[in-house]
C-alpha cells in the first residue's frame, strides 16, 4: 500500500507542472483532473459516470474534465471542469502536475491529464445535467483489475486497457490515463526499492 504523501513524493519529479502542449490540426484541446482522495491510508481515485443524455461519451466512466476554452491554461480548465461537474473547489486540490497527453480516437480531443490530491473528502455536488454518478476506487483495486483487450464500441474495435470494477468498466482514453498513472507509480516505487 502506498501512502498519499508517498504518491506526491513519487510523482512530483515525474509530472510536468506546466505542460506546453503542441495542439495538432483537427484536434480539440481538453483537460481532465485525476483526483486522488488522500484522506485515508488507502488512496482512492475519483471518476464520474457521464449522463446518458450527453452528446459525447454518454454513460461512460471518465475523469472530470472537458474542452479548454480560448486563452485558458490546461490546468485551469481541468480545475474549472471539476468544479462545474462535481462542485469541487479548486482551492481544495493540490495539483501535482500533468501526465502525458492522451488523444481520443473517437472524438479527436487531445487530453492533458492533471493529477491532483484532495487531502480531505469533499462534499461532491454532481451536476445532474452532466454527471449520473460519482465513483471511487482504491489504487490497489484498480491495479489488480487491469487487462489489455480488444474493446468494441459503436461498431469500432480498439485494443485498450480495460478496468472492470465489478461491472463499472473503465476503457479508452480514461483507461490509458489511468494506466499511465499506475505505471508511473510502479516505476517510481521500483527505483526507491
Amino acid at each position: 500500500m502506498i501512502s498519499p504523501s508517498a504518491i506526491r513524493d513519487r510523482l512530483a519529479p515525474l509530472l510536468d507542472p506546466a505542460p506546453r502542449v503542441a495542439w495538432m490540426p483537427d484536434t480539440r484541446p481538453g483537460a481532465v483532473l485525476v483526483p486522488i482522495l488522500s484522506s485515508t491510508p488507502e488512496p482512492r481515485l475519483v471518476f464520474t459516470r457521464r449522463s446518458d443524455s450527453m452528446s459525447r461519451h454518454a454513460g461512460e466512466i471518465s475523469f472530470p474534465g472537458g474542452l479548454i476554452e480560448a486563452g485558458e491554461e490546461p490546468a485551469a480548465a481541468a480545475l474549472r471542469e471539476a468544479e462545474e461537474e462535481l462542485g469541487l473547489a479548486p482551492a481544495d486540490v493540490e495539483v501535482i502536475g500533468a501526465l502525458e497527453p492522451v488523444h481520443t480516437r473517437v472524438t479527436g480531443v487531445l487530453i492533458v491529464p492533471f493529477v491532483g490530491l484532495l487531502w480531505a473528502d469533499p462534499q461532491f455536488r454532481p451536476n445532474a445535467a452532466e454527471i449520473a454518478e460519482v465513483l471511487e476506487f482504491s489504487l490497489p483495486d484498480l491495479a489488480a483489475k487491469s487487462t489489455m483487450t480488444e474493446f468494441v464500441h459503436e461498431g469500432r474495435t480498439f485494443e485498450t486497457d480495460v478496468f472492470d470494477m465489478d461491472g463499472d468498466v473503465i476503457w479508452g482514453a480514461t483507461a490509458r490515463i489511468l494506466r499511465s498513472l499506475l505505471d508511473l507509480l510502479e516505476s517510481a516505487g521500483s527505483r526507491e526499492g
